[in-house]
């Protein structure tokens, strides 16, 4: 795992910005660094290397092929890169001389040199963000692997294309503006994270997954992103992976019996796997307890020749506390477990950390336990294979299941009568209360009274969904003067709801959100995480299991439930879906409150123009006094003001 940067313009000569633009993210790669530049053509490419294959120099980047014609700087990990060695071999394209080493840098150098950069990411199974400068055709090649799971911006900064893996190193560039973009403001309060392609800076964008962007010297500066299948004045974007086509195809083509679909999952999860069990360097895995990192676990220790070692945090507070679910799969596979618990003080320990981590405003509170394991993790192992995805392609969320019985229940119903009931949605959350008992203060009858206020305002099943993600929906942006965001768009015909649902995820809140968390956290501390439910051989095959077979009876995830029990008693793992939380909403009302005062108070908010105060200041009131629980909305909003104190105190370049 690495972190790349690079210029395409007339300051790509000078080195010493290459190495400023390397230098904020060398957490990404701490063990080596690299430069290579064309001063006459107007390119330059910067690097920092996690050694993980191949720790030798021979995996030193930026890379040429063996040809001389291309230059790679790379962040990630080609899984199946000895196999398209073994191809290149046979196609009598292996390098003149032989390898220089065992890489899969060199792999990818050289089978773009014979293939092709569209037909080798075809070919390619894995996780990356990468540049390509082609001498021949002197063109520039950004690249972002098939899900997002790698980070990759871009945007001009005077005559310069800039581009790196995080927004670090294209601030220290001379010119850079950081004007904040309203409507990134705005996404990030609807969804706690900055929808791609926007950041929070105008003109500053992040390449969308599945996507390469072509641009060659001279292109015109451009401040708006641009439109997948654009091209003119010096830019292309193609899409080489297309999510929605392959869901598409596998609705055609459903598999037919669930033992077949059981069969057909469990071979491919466990193929990605062994694939990316393999490195130089010590691997583990998270451990959670829950199907989806139990199930990873499981399989890996069934094609792991010794114990696996496996990681888990607890917390004390109640309702938040998973490390016994998972010390207790662990005991059943025989993993080498290690479990840390965790005190409030030590968890919010990490606030102060998080601008610098992120780079832009995030607000998954969940970003704070990721980070710990990570470090947890990082003390014993270099890379570390995650659950993460499952719910995308198996139907995990619990939006995947109320949301679409819900609107059967209300479609019936005209929407003008459900409408009379909108005033109940914003009773009291305390009255809600008296019908709950279960669960973390307050969850319930949140829940109750958000499902009121969809109940009431709702008119397709899209608007279901939009409820779920929006933390805004049906009211106002408390953005000033920003659209609406934008839906995730995509055709999906003849599709459930829940599948609906389930592509919207995976499009959106799995690389913005899901993929966006882990990657920040974990190389934060330099450690690599893998994501085997991911790879698209899997993926391939989930699209083609019948809903029915994903979700049924009230209970998603239905095929990675069945795949475990062959590994895992049931009741090790069959509770309700809990996430990875720490209670954010009550330290708000506790420990937090001086510094959510601080933050939220109205001078602060008034001062930058951006923010409908009297609306942020209502959600906090009535989240203090216990009548609605505005945690997710709050905490939006917290992360963008700690940002943006970090930003005026000239922090964010620092790593976390």
């Amino acid at each position: 795992m690495c972190g790349i940067a690079g210029i395409l313009g007339p300051s790509a000569g000078d080195e010493w910005l290459l190495e400023a633009m390397a230098g904020p993210v060398r957490h990404r790669g701490p063990d080596a660094g690299g430069l290579w530049s064309d001063r006459e053509a107007g390119i330059g490419l910067a690097h920092r290397r996690l050694s993980i294959v191949d720790l030798s120099p021979h995996g030193a980047q930026p890379m040429a092929s063996s040809d001389g014609r291309l230059v790679l700087s790379y962040n990630g990990e080609v899984y199946n890169h000895r196999e398209l060695r073994a191809e290149l071999e046979a196609a009598g394209a292996a390098p003149p001389g032989g390898w220089r080493g065992h890489s899969d840098t060199e792999t990818l150098a050289e089978a773009i040199a014979h293939w092709g950069l569209a037909a080798t990411l075809e070919r390619a199974s894995g996780m990356f963000a990468l540049a390509l400068w082609d001498k021949s055709s002197r063109t520039l090649s950004l690249v972002r692997d098939r899900f997002g799971e790698k980070p990759l911006y871009y945007g001009w900064i005077g005559k310069d294309l800039a581009f790196g893996s995080e927004l670090k190193s294209l601030r220290v560039l001379p010119g850079f503006a950081g004007e904040i973009d309203r409507e990134a403001v705005a996404g990030l309060c609807a969804r706690s994270y900055i929808p791609a392609p926007l950041s929070i800076y105008r003109g500053i964008f992040k390449l969308l997954p599945g996507c390469i962007l072509e641009v060659t010297p001279g292109a015109a500066p451009r401040r708006s992103a641009p439109r997948v299948g654009e091209a003119g004045q010096g830019l292309r974007l193609t899409r080489y992976y297309d999510y929605p086509a392959v869901v598409a195809a596998g609705l055609a083509d459903p598999i037919a019996s669930e033992a077949e679909a059981l069969d057909a999952a469990e071979a491919a999860l466990r193929r990605a796997i062994s694939d990316q069990a393999v490195a130089d360097v010590p691997v583990g895995a998270f451990l959670s307890g829950g199907f989806d990192s139990s199930a990873v676990v499981a399989l890996y220790q069934q094609v792991s020749s010794g114990p696996v070692r496996t990681y888990s945090i607890g917390f004390t507070e109640k309702g938040f506390d998973e490390a016994p679910h998972a010390r207790a799969v662990a005991a059943h596979l025989g993993t080498e477990h290690h479990e840390l618990y965790v005190s409030p003080r030590e968890a919010m320990e990490v606030l102060p950390l998080l601008p610098a981590m992120y780079d832009e405003p995030f607000a998954d509170s969940s970003q704070i336990p990721t980070f710990l394991v990570s470090r947890f993790a990082k003390q014993d192992v270099t890379v570390a294979l995650t659950g993460d995805g499952g719910d995308e392609l198996f139907g995990g969320y619990n939006r995947h299941v109320i949301g679409p019985a819900m609107w059967k229940r209300l479609a019936p119903i005209p929407a003008r009568v459900r409408a009379l009931g909108r005033p109940l949605g914003n009773l009291p959350q305390r009255w809600f209360e008296l019908l709950v008992r279960s669960g973390p203060r307050g969850s319930g009858a949140a829940r109750i009274a958000k499902g009121l206020r969809v109940a009431t305002s709702a008119r397709s099943p899209d608007d279901v969904y939009r409820a779920f993600i929006d933390e805004w929906a049906f009211e106002r942006s408390p953005v000033l003067g920003a659209a609406p965001v934008p839906d995730i768009g995509f055709a999906l015909h003849g599709a459930s709801p829940a599948e609906r649902m389930m592509l919207g995820d995976a499009l959106g809140y799995l690389p913005d959100d899901i993929l966006c968390k882990v990657d920040r956290a974990s190389m934060a501390v330099s450690l690599e995480t893998r994501v085997p439910f991911l790879d698209h051989r899997l993926a391939a095959v989930a699209a083609r299991i019948p809903i029915g077979m994903k979700i049924a009876d009230g209970r998603g995830k239905l095929v990675i439930r069945k795949m475990l029990d062959r590994y895992v008693p049931r009741e090790l793992t069959d509770r309700p879906k809990a996430g990875f939380g720490i209670p954010v909403g009550e330290w708000l009302r506790g420990p937090l409150k001086g510094w959510a005062d601080d933050l939220l108070s109205e001078e602060r908010l008034r001062r930058g123009g951006l923010f409908d105060v009297a609306a942020i200041r209502r959600r906090y009131q009535a989240h203090q006094a216990g009548h609605r629980d505005s945690t997710v909305a709050l905490w939006s909003v917290l992360m963008f003001e700690a940002w943006l104190e970090a930003q005026d105190a000239g922090s964010l370049s620092r790593a976390a």
